[in-house]
C-alpha cells in the first residue's frame, strides 16, 4: 500500500490498515473510520457462492406485490420425496385466498404474458396490473371477460406512457377478442378516467421505419411529415398506424428510396389504400 500522508508525531508514513489509518514507524492512529462500505447483505451458504438474502423486489404484476414464499426443490428419494411434493402443492395452494385474489392471479398472468409477446416495457407491464386491479376495486369485472380487461389494461398503459401499439397488434397477441377488449376499453376509460389522448402517429413511424429497414433520411423525413400531420389536422380522426405508414411511404417518395405502398401498408398492418390516402393528404 501507498501511503497516504505524514504522521503528526513522528513524520513517518501514514498507511491504510483495515478501517484506520495507521503510522508505518510509530504505530499512532491517526484516523479511523468504522463505516461498513461493503455491501448490506450477507451470505448464508458455506461456499459464500450466492451473497443474495434481500428476496425480489415489490412488483405491482403479483397479487401478492411479490412477497410470497416459495418451497424448493429437495434432494430427497422415497417417502420423503412424496411428503415434499404434498408440502409444496399444499404451500400452493394457499397462496390464494380468495376468489378475488384467484382472478388477480388470472388477469396478471394474461397481461405479463401479452406484455412478452409485444416486447414492452416493465412500466407498461406494471401500469396494466395497476389498471386491472383498479378495474377490480371499482367492480368492473362482473360479467366481463378477464382477458379483455388484461387487453384492455395493456393497450391502455401503451398510450398511457406513449409506447405505440394499436388495438390490432394487442388483440393478436391477446387471448381476446377485439370485441372484449374494445367493451373493456371503454369501461376503463368511461369509470376511471384515464388520461389518454389522440396517439401520434410520429411514435409508430420508428418501429415501421425498422421493419422497412429504410434509410435514415427518410425515417427523419417520416418523423417531420407525423408532425405536420398532426398540425395541419390530416391525422384527425385516423388510424394514426395508418398515417405513420403514409409518412414513411411519402417521405421515400420524396427520398428517391424504393418502398411501395404494399410494403408500407403490410409493416402497419393496414390496408394500401389507408397508404395512398394519407399520401395525398400530405402531397397537398
Amino acid at each position: 500500500m501507498e501511503a497516504t500522508s505524514a504522521c503528526p508525531e513522528c513524520s513517518g508514513d501514514v498507511r491504510p490498515s483495515g478501517d484506520e489509518s495507521v503510522c508505518a514507524d510509530c504505530g499512532l492512529v491517526v484516523a479511523a473510520d468504522r463505516l461498513d462500505r461493503g455491501p448490506e447483505w450477507r451470505s448464508f451458504a458455506d461456499d459464500d457462492t450466492d451473497p443474495k438474502r434481500t428476496g425480489a423486489p415489490l412488483t405491482r404484476s403479483r397479487h401478492d406485490r411479490g412477497l410470497s414464499t416459495e418451497i424448493g426443490a429437495v434432494r430427497a428419494t422415497g417417502r420423503k420425496r412424496r411428503q415434499w411434493a404434498r408440502l409444496r402443492r399444499q404451500h400452493s395452494r394457499t397462496q390464494i385466498r380468495s376468489k378475488r385474489e384467484r382472478n388477480q392471479v388470472y388477469a396478471f398472468t394474461e397481461v405479463r404474458r401479452v406484455v412478452d409477446r409485444l416486447s414492452l416495457p416493465d412500466r407498461v407491464r406494471d401500469g396494466a396490473c395497476s389498471l386491472v386491479r383498479s378495474a377490480q376495486d371499482a367492480d368492473l369485472l362482473r360479467g366481463r371477460s378477464l382477458e379483455g380487461f388484461a387487453a384492455a389494461g395493456v393497450y391502455a398503459a401503451a398510450r398511457i406512457q406513449s409506447v405505440a401499439r394499436s388495438r390490432a397488434e394487442v388483440v393478436a397477441a391477446a387471448r381476446a377478442s377485439e370485441a372484449e377488449l374494445a367493451a373493456a376499453y371503454d369501461a376503463l376509460n368511461r369509470e376511471l378516467g384515464l388520461p389518454t389522448g389522440a396517439t401520434d402517429p410520429g411514435e409508430f413511424v420508428p418501429r415501421f421505419a425498422s421493419r422497412l429497414d429504410v434509410p435514415a433520411g427518410v425515417e427523419r423525413r417520416a418523423l417531420e411529415l407525423a408532425e405536420r400531420a398532426v398540425e395541419e389536422g390530416v391525422a384527425v380522426g385516423r388510424d394514426p398506424s395508418g398515417v405513420a405508414a403514409g409518412c414513411l411511404y411519402t417521405a421515400s417518395r420524396e427520398r428517391g428510396a424504393d418502398l411501395t405502398q404494399a410494403d408500407a401498408a403490410d409493416a402497419a398492418g393496414v390496408t394500401p389504400v389507408t397508404v395512398r390516402n394519407s399520401y395525398v393528404d400530405l402531397r397537398g
